[in-house]
């Protein structure tokens, strides 16, 4: 782990990028432990041997069921991010950050099918007014601009012929703050407003 410009951010370790991707999102608050996620992977099914969350071999590589769950005890949500959208639809007001699944770039890995290619986690997110690519796999953070110039990274990145996964990640405090209202309108808002908060206004769906 180092602290560049105030900035927390965790280095590669074996396969532990996702691991490294959540820490970095919170940047250190409360930070995630390795034997968490295993237990994670446990809950979600509860076989230790050959367990479909993580690596066979125990070295991490956690698959996107665990970084939600593992989100969901930060009370966030995750909400995938269909790249057919602009990015200039982001309500990122709203959004605490992002994880980006991304394929590793490794000697030979294409020739091997798809759903045995290797590939790996990463955070984004703006710390004191710019935005950050906080890759475990850099050397330091990497400082991504304004938001116009964040969003513009983000169209590039999710350009039709690429193979990148965006995850848009939410704090649930205006779930939380609602409890105690009454259900029916508290499930009501949450077919229409409350889970397109992402969004910008004019993009959001009316019931």
């Amino acid at each position: 782990m180092s602290v560049s410009c105030g900035i927390y951010h965790e280095r590669q370790s074996r396969q532990l990028c996702a691991l490294h991707a959540l820490n970095n999102l919170f940047q250190g608050r409360d930070p995630y432990t390795k034997s968490e996620l295993d237990e994670y992977c446990y809950i979600l099914t509860p076989r230790s041997w050959l367990n479909p969350h993580r690596s066979w071999f125990g070295w991490g590589n956690y698959d996107v069921n665990v970084l939600m769950y593992a989100l969901q005890q930060h009370h966030c949500e995750t909400v995938w991010f269909d790249r057919r959208r602009d990015p200039t639809c982001l309500d990122l007001g709203q959004i605490l950050g992002f994880i980006m699944n991304v394929p590793l770039r490794l000697p030979l890995t294409q020739l091997l099918p798809p759903a045995l290619r290797m590939r790996h986690w990463l955070a984004l997110r703006c710390i004191n007014g710019s935005y950050y690519n906080l890759d475990s796999k850099l050397r330091q953070p990497m400082c991504l601009g304004t938001e116009a110039e964040f969003v513009d990274y983000l169209r590039e990145q999710l350009r039709p012929h690429t193979d990148q996964e965006l995850f848009i990640v939410m704090t649930n405090d205006r779930a939380t703050s609602a409890e105690g209202d009454d259900a029916a309108t508290s499930e009501d808002s949450d077919q229409t407003g409350a889970n397109q908060r992402w969004l910008k206004p004019q993009f959001r769906n009316a019931k």
